[in-house]
C-alpha cells in the first residue's frame, strides 16, 4: 500500500506567502521526489510555527496574570487558573507544539535526505524548528512525550535536547543574525535548567548584538492571522484585557491598514532577553552590583525599541466579564500597600496611544538604584520580565505553572501515567481568579490591583517551580 502524507504533516507545505497547497492525496515517495522538497517544507515549518505560537500565547497569556478573558469563545477556566487535562484548551495547545515537532523531525529524517537540492540554510532552519518545539514542551508542560505514542519526556530531557538540536542549527548557519538568535535560545534553555553558568555564558555571546530579534511571520490573506492580535485589537470588540497596571502596553500588535494584510509578527528571541538572564545569574552569585549595571544596560536597549502612535479609541474593556475598568488616565497601586503610581492607564479618547512593537517598560534607573536588597533587586528583574515579554506567551512559565499532558494523549499512549495529568500550579499562585482581579475607586479616580504578583513571587523565592537560580 502507498503511503500518504498525513494532513498534519501536508499542512505544513501550505506556504505562507501561496494560495497553493499540494494534491491532498499525494503519496510520501512523490512528495520527496518534487523537486525543492526541503525548501517547501521549510516554508511549512515555518506556517506550523505561526499556528503554533497563536495556541501558546493565547492559551499561556489567559493563564497569567498579563490578561483575563474578557468576552472571547476562549478558555473561560483558564484564568481561575483551572487547567483540566481534558480540556479542549489544553489539547489543542499539545497538538500544536507536538505538531512542529513531528513536522521537523520528518523533515530531518525523510526531506533533507531525499533533496539534493537542500541547503545548509535549510537544514539549520529545521534543527531550529526541533529545537524550539522542545523548548516549548518544556517550559509549558509537566512533560511531553518525545515520539509519537512514546514515553512522557520530563522537562530537563526536553530541554537538554533543544540545546542539541541548536547546537546542529549553530554550526548550519551562515547568517549572524540567526546564529545570534540560536544561541539566545540556548542560554534560554540552560536558564530553565538552572544552570547558572551556561545560561551566562551563552547569553553574554548572544550580547554582541543589541538588536538582536527574531520574529514569527503571519498572513491573513493565506489564513494564518495573528490570533492575539484578533483578541487585542482587530475584532469588533477588544476580547482580552490586560491587567490594568499593563494597560500602557496593550495592544502590542495592531493593524493600521486591512486586518488581513496588516497581521504583526511575533517575537520568540530578542537581545533583551539575554541582559535578564545575565543580570539574574549575577543576583544570584551575590553580585547586586553587577546586576543593577546590567539592567540598566537593558533599559537602553529597550528605550531604543520602535514606538508607534496608534488609534485605539474603538477600545471596549467593559462589557464582557467585567463592566469597571477604568477608560482614563486614572492612578493605579499594585497592590493595596502601594504608592500611587501615573501613566499606567492611558486615555484612549485622548488621542493616539504610544505602542512599542518589541518592548516596552515603566522600570527606570531610579528604581534600580533605589532596589538595594536582593529581594528589591529580583522585584525590579521580575517587572521587567513581565513588562519586556508582554503578550509573547513568556509570563505563564515565570509564574512557575505548567499545563498536563492532554487526556487524548493519555487515551492512545499507554505510557501517559497519572502524574502527568495533573497541571503544575505552584501552592501560592491565587485562585479564583484573583491574579487578574482589581477595585477601581472611581470618585478617587484609583485602580488597586488585588495582588502584586512579583511581589509574591519574590516572598516564594525558594519555591522550586520558580527562580530556577535560587536553591
Amino acid at each position: 500500500m502507498k503511503r500518504y502524507i498525513t494532513a498534519a504533516l501536508l499542512s505544513g507545505i501550505l506556504a505562507l506567502d501561496s494560495c497553493s497547497v499540494l494534491n491532498p492525496n499525494v503519496t510520501e515517495p512523490v512528495f520527496l521526489n518534487t523537486p525543492n522538497a526541503a525548501s517547501s517544507w521549510v516554508v511549512g515549518l515555518r506556517r506550523q510555527l505561526a499556528l503554533t505560537m497563536n495556541q501558546v500565547i493565547v492559551s499561556s497569556e489567559l493563564v497569567s496574570d498579563n490578561y483575563y478573558n474578557n468576552r472571547t469563545l476562549s478558555s473561560k477556566v483558564f484564568d481561575i487558573p483551572q487547567i483540566d487535562y481534558y480540556d479542549l484548551d489544553v489539547n489543542n495547545l499539545q497538538v500544536q507544539v507536538q505538531r512542529l515537532r513531528e513536522m521537523s523531525e520528518y523533515g530531518l529524517n525523510k526531506v533533507l535526505p531525499a533533496d539534493p537540492t537542500s541547503t545548509a540554510a535549510d537544514s539549520a532552519e529545521v534543527y531550529f524548528s526541533s529545537a524550539f518545539a522542545h523548548i516549548l514542551s518544556g517550559e509549558l508542560f509537566v512533560g511531553l512525550p518525545g515520539s509519537n505514542i512514546g514515553p512522557v519526556v520530563a522537562p530537563a530531557e526536553h530541554l537538554q535536547i533543544a540545546i542539541s538540536q541548536l547546537d546542529k542549527a549553530i554550526s548550519l548557519s551562515k547568517n549572524a543574525t540567526e546564529t545570534g538568535a540560536y544561541t539566545l535560545l540556548k542560554a534560554r534553555a540552560y536558564y530553565a535548567l538552572g544552570d547558572a553558568a551556561n545560561a551566562a555564558k551563552f547569553a553574554t555571546a548572544a550580547m554582541s548584538n543589541n538588536t538582536l530579534l527574531r520574529q514569527v511571520k503571519y498572513d491573513g490573506v493565506n489564513n494564518v492571522p495573528n490570533d492575539m492580535q484578533t483578541y487585542l485589537f482587530s475584532s469588533t470588540n477588544n476580547e482580552f484585557a490586560p491587567l490594568p497596571r499593563l494597560d500602557f502596553l496593550d495592544p502590542k500588535y495592531f493593524h493600521t491598514g486591512l486586518a488581513a494584510t496588516d497581521q504583526k509578527p511575533v517575537t520568540i528571541a530578542k537581545a533583551e532577553e539575554a541582559w535578564l538572564i545575565l543580570a539574574e545569574t549575577q543576583i544570584a552569585a551575590g553580585n547586586l552590583a553587577g546586576s543593577r549595571n546590567t539592567l540598566q544596560q537593558l533599559l537602553t536597549i529597550v528605550a531604543n525599541r520602535p514606538v508607534v502612535m496608534v488609534d485605539d479609541k474603538k477600545e471596549t474593556r467593559n462589557g464582557g466579564n467585567r463592566t469597571d475598568y477604568p477608560l482614563t488616565a486614572v492612578k493605579v497601586k499594585f497592590d493595596e500597600n502601594d504608592t500611587l503610581r501615573s501613566n499606567y492607564i492611558l486615555n484612549r479618547q485622548a488621542g493616539n496611544v504610544k505602542v512599542y512593537t518589541v518592548s516596552g517598560t515603566m522600570v527606570t534607573d531610579n528604581d534600580l538604584n533605589a532596589a538595594a536588597t536582593e529581594d528589591q533587586l529580583l522585584y525590579v528583574l521580575y517587572r521587567l520580565r513581565q513588562e519586556i515579554f508582554m503578550a509573547e506567551g513568556r509570563r505563564m512559565t515565570d509564574l512557575g505553572i505548567k499545563f498536563p499532558v492532554s487526556q487524548t494523549e493519555q487515551l492512545n499512549n499507554p505510557n501517559v501515567k497519572p502524574e502527568h495529568l495533573k497541571a503544575q500550579i505552584p501552592a501560592f499562585i491565587p485562585l479564583n481568579r484573583g491574579m487578574d482581579d482589581f477595585t477601581y475607586d472611581k470618585t478617587n479616580g484609583v485602580v488597586t490591583m488585588k495582588y502584586d504578583m512579583n511581589a509574591i513571587l519574590v516572598k516564594n523565592k525558594r519555591a522550586k517551580e520558580i527562580f530556577p537560580f535560587i536553591n
